[in-house]
């Protein structure tokens, strides 16, 4: 189903072209530097060997196996430098080189064993690698589960002369390698790390080199498997790329006499913290300015402990590179309790609003919205308006009155639930779904979760997007710079937690606790199932939406790959004509010059590439691949010919033209 909203903004889009370089560095001459392409994460190349003409001539063209490095997750997009891949693998996350026309491995890093990498809950969630080139060497940077930051030589594996100093733990190099807890400010062993009663750090993305500084983010513990309120924040780490000296911090909760301490009330800056920027970052190269998208503080689901609006939790942040200082910032949800953290890297592009030029970056969310602002000022680009939310009924729980809504662009997903949204194939379907609902609180977009016993009875309270709707991890967004056209892929969901007593949810932890147990803690529940093994909502269960960033404007959306079989063999649903409802799963995404690729499955459940028409969402072919794709793909040109590379579970799939 292909879903034409407005072909006048497409045509305007399209008219405005070089406003930002699509042969950006990291892209050009078939190269893909960075986890999203270019360091502004458009996920665009503007390799064109591969056309509409030629799509469906691509084949399976070598395999990566990392099945000797135990990987499994399958969410590292590799990156193609001067004739060769790099990628992460595994929960060691070795560091990998591989011969990009046999999908050889030429060399692979392993970091020595610590008891803080054996506790990370992040180990395979490696996204990828940095680069940049050092006095005329290339160098290649990764931030490990156990929080340490490694240099390599790109030709060789073998760790940088002059980086960083000796750890002092057995089996460690003499160079190469920075223990970044000890830059932190926190009490740590350099073996066993933070004590977990104080709180935990580890990292599932790498970092980013911007005008000779590594930049390095990180990512704390699930929220849903905490119950203590002590933690420590996920402070902003930055180094020098030549010899790893530290360089700055930058403290996502603010202390005293810090922008924003006021936001924490109950001296909660004290003792509590998460706030990590566990998603991919940004940058503005030439401006020197890196941007921070954050999760947000502790719990996910209860902050009575920690009143106020709790900045920069669930934010985005800019920050100018040299200094660490803060630029500006926006919050995208205010003292957050729904697990809302911003999950994908903010998109950069150049557009033109209304005739003016504007350097915008904007960030996909879990809420379904996509706020963008001026990169440079942070001044909205379109309006942001405070709009009332629901008022939490949990006891000791003191929400914002307000949240933030962007007026434009619309939101891409489902926001909020009412019985429209729900499956309407036939009406008895609807009825059964009703029903299922009837235990649950529904409502707008921010309706907040409830305790168990609570006065109304309710099992719990449904928000929805949920914890894996609108945009997440596995769905970063992908752009065209030469239109200034944003692809995203989104999916319906609602969550649902059962909250209880802390301390009876620490009772059933098999691990340390802080000395303060929250009063409300996450004792079960994710999701709802919809009536007879169906989807609950009426289609599409997933989407990609293409946006155009000039105007605001939804252009097209369409479902991400088809109906599954066991919709279109369901016996209630026999001699109805049913649209394409979509897998109801993200879309790994990429963009070229001249379509835009996505994987998922053809309704037999069969893996599937997809090409469509970036103007109008029309399919221009697709080709069956062996395996299901997730999180990002890639694609690269060596040696004059153009490969497609998908992350295939454990393995890197390699797809190109067929020749004789």
């Amino acid at each position: 189903m292909l879903n034409l909203m407005r072909t006048g903004s497409v045509i305007v889009g399209l008219a405005l072209v070089n406003l930002a370089s699509a042969d950006a560095p990291g892209t050009r001459n078939g190269q893909w530097h960075y986890l999203g392409g270019d360091s502004a994460h458009t996920r665009y190349s503007p390799a064109d060997l591969i056309d509409e003409d030629n799509f469906e001539d691509l084949e399976e063209t070598w395999v990566w196996d990392g099945a000797s490095f135990n990987a499994a997750s399958g969410r590292s997009t590799p990156s193609y430098i001067n004739g060769r891949l790099y990628t992460v693998a595994g929960p060691r996350r070795h560091v990998v080189a591989i011969d990009p026309e046999s999908g050889e491995t030429i060399w692979s890093y392993r970091e020595p064993n610590t008891a803080r990498w054996e506790y990370s809950m992040r180990k395979d969630y490696g996204k990828g690698v940095a680069y940049a080139n050092v006095d005329g060497r290339d160098v290649i940077y990764i931030s490990s589960p156990a929080f340490f930051l490694t240099a390599l030589d790109a030709k060789t594996g073998r760790p940088l002369e002059g980086f960083g100093k000796k750890v002092p733990v057995e089996g460690f190099p003499e160079t190469g390698v920075v223990d970044m807890l000890a830059d932190l400010g926190h009490e740590y062993d350099p073996y066993d790390g933070i004590p977990l009663e104080t709180g935990y750090i580890t990292t599932s993305s790498p970092p980013i080199v911007v005008n000779g500084v590594v930049v390095v983010g990180n990512s704390a513990e699930q929220g849903y498997n905490q119950s203590r309120i002590e933690n420590i924040p996920g402070d902003i780490l930055a180094y020098d790329a030549k010899t790893g000296d530290f360089l700055w911090k930058f403290n996502v909760l603010p202390g005293p006499g810090e922008f924003g301490h006021e936001t924490w009330e109950n001296d909660a800056w004290k003792w509590t913290g998460d706030i990590s920027s566990w998603a991919p970052l940004s940058t503005d190269q030439e401006r020197g300015i890196v941007y921070i998208p954050t999760n947000g503080a502790t719990l996910d689901f209860y902050g009575g402990f920690r009143p106020g609006d709790n900045l920069f939790s669930t934010s985005l942040i800019a920050l100018d590179v040299k200094n660490g200082e803060r630029k500006w910032h926006f919050q995208m949800v205010h003292h957050d309790i729904w697990n809302y953290d911003t999950p994908t890297a903010p998109v950069l592009l150049d557009v033109n609003v209304d005739g003016k030029d504007i350097p915008i970056v904007v960030q996909v969310t879990k809420q379904s919205f996509a706020y963008t602002f001026n990169r440079v000022t942070g001044e909205p680009v379109w309006p942001i308006e405070e709009r009332p939310v629901p008022a939490s009924e949990m006891p000791g729980e003191k929400l914002s009155k307000t949240q933030p809504f962007p007026t434009r662009p619309a939101p891409y997903d489902i926001q909020g639930l009412t019985h429209d949204d729900l499956i309407d194939f036939t009406p008895e379907l609807r009825a059964k779904m009703i029903e299922i609902l009837k235990d649950y609180k529904i409502g707008p977009l921010f309706n907040p979760p409830l305790h168990r016993d609570n006065d109304q009875g309710y099992k719990g309270s449904l928000w929805c997007p949920g914890d894996i709707g609108g945009v997440n991890i596995d769905g970063p967004a992908a752009a065209d710079p030469n239109t200034g056209i944003l692809y995203v892929t989104s999916r319906k969901h609602c969550s649902t937690r059962i909250m209880a007593p802390g301390a009876e949810r620490d009772a059933i932890l098999d691990k340390p606790t802080g000395s303060t147990i929250a009063d409300y803690a996450v004792l079960s529940g994710f999701g709802i199932r919809g009536p007879d093994d169906l989807n609950m909502f009426k289609p599409p269960y997933s989407r990609i939406t293409a946006i155009d960033m000039n105007t605001g404007e939804h252009l097209w959306w369409i479902p991400v790959g088809e109906t599954p079989q066991l919709v279109l063999d369901h016996p209630a649903l026999q001699g109805l004509d049913i649209p394409d409802t979509g897998t109801g799963q993200a879309a790994p995404m990429a963009v070229t010059p001249t379509m835009l690729m996505y994987a998922s499955h053809s309704s037999d459940g069969t893996p599937q590439l997809f090409a469509v028409d970036k103007t109008t969402g029309e399919q221009l072919g697709m080709v069956e691949v062996p395996d299901t794709s997730s999180y990002g793909m890639m694609t690269y040109i060596h040696k004059g010919k153009q490969y497609v590379i998908l992350q295939t579970g454990r393995k890197l799939t390699a797809l190109a033209l067929y020749e004789d």
